[in-house]
């Protein structure tokens, strides 16, 4: 739970208010390793959910009833998604790992096909999406390589290119598709999120950052070419048929959301021709090699710090996961930055 312009304590009497009101049995508490579960634990006790389960480093005392100390990153870094999966096992909720689950609305899968519509594209014609925006600025490939790939990719495919943002991001889409010329469909901050995932879902391929989008396309099982800025290793699309781009530099999982280095170059040294190669892959229905385990980054017993493994990894397959009924999972990391950036102050 980050403090943000706004907050008030009001706020946080009313979301505890809404919790007491629905009348949980349970709540397991998502964080990652640099965020303390203790904020959403209080609020969880004070509406009365009888069983509060989270990972913490410290000793949470009444505030969880099923603690699971934190182990990370000493002992090294787990996926996000393969984090959580532990922490809910711990209390007998198991199953097969595999992929995302998300289901479109119809009516949102509609209105995103008429929004194509409206901004001069035929959804039946030939396109693909790309999404050139992140909240982090380490996140973001620069826009003069994405126009030089993405004219290649058009070039060589013959379609369209229909770039998307919220409303913050309209210049840097606007600046894209003024490069990219009338291949381009801008929709920056015309969307709304179900349309948005909507368009995702019938996109034949998403082009994006590790962003938000990325994790949608894995969830309604779009390709994806992900541009990966080697800034934290837990977020690489889950259970998808991705290629992941990266360039690896001495530097990687800082961890910030501005480049600590300036030269940016886990992101500026991915040539516009690779990602077009990734792209044609996917388009062509080339599945990446499935991976039976995601990445682990950090130092086993007895190992020298200069072996660690350092790669990203992802896997490929799905399956249907189903949740405990009656209980509800607390996400305290909403935004997915870098959650340790010194500029990103945490409430506790």
């Amino acid at each position: 739970m980050k403090a943000s312009a706004g907050d008030s304590p009001w706020q946080d009497c009313a979301m505890v208010e809404r919790l007491r009101a629905s009348s949980f049995d349970a709540a397991a508490i998502f964080t990652t390793f640099s965020q303390s579960p203790l904020p959403a634990a209080l609020m969880c006790q004070l509406a009365g959910i009888p069983a509060r389960l989270a990972h913490c480093r410290e000793n949470p005392y009444r505030l969880l009833t099923d603690w699971v100390p934190e182990t990370e990153p000493e002992q090294g870094i787990r996926h996000e998604v393969e984090r959580h999966l532990d922490l809910v096992a711990t209390v007998g909720a198991t199953g097969e790992r595999g992929g995302l689950s998300l289901q479109v609305p119809p009516a949102a899968a509609t209105a995103a096909l008429g929004r194509l519509r409206q901004a001069g594209h035929d959804p039946a014609a030939p396109w693909l999406l790309a999404h050139p925006g992140s909240t982090a600025e380490s996140r973001r490939y620069p826009p003069e390589l994405y126009a030089d790939a993405l004219a290649q990719l058009s070039a060589e495919t013959g379609y369209r290119v229909v770039l998307t943002g919220d409303a913050s991001e309209r210049q840097l889409v606007d600046d894209l598709a003024a490069r990219l010329g009338e291949i381009a469909v801008p929709l920056a901050g015309v969307l709304a999120f179900p349309e948005l995932c909507g368009l995702i879902a019938a996109a034949p391929l998403l082009v994006c950052g590790n962003t938000g989008p990325a994790h949608i396309a894995a969830a309604v099982g779009t390709p994806v070419v992900v541009l990966y800025a080697l800034t934290n290793p837990q977020h690489t699309p889950w259970g998808s048929v991705a290629r992941v781009l990266t360039h690896d530099v001495p530097c990687r999982w800082c961890f910030r959301s501005v480049c600590p280095q300036g030269h940016h170059d886990c992101m500026r040294m991915i040539p516009p021709a690779e990602v077009v190669e990734a792209a044609l892959e996917l388009l062509r229905g080339v599945r990446s090699p499935a991976r039976p385990e995601p990445a682990r980054v950090g130092r086993e017993p007895g190992e020298d710090a200069g072996d660690r493994d350092r790669d990203v990894q992802h896997v490929v397959g799905a399956v249907d996961r189903q949740q405990p009924e009656d209980v509800v999972a607390v996400d305290d990391a909403p935004d997915r930055d870098e959650q340790i950036d010194d500029s990103e102050a945490q409430r506790v």
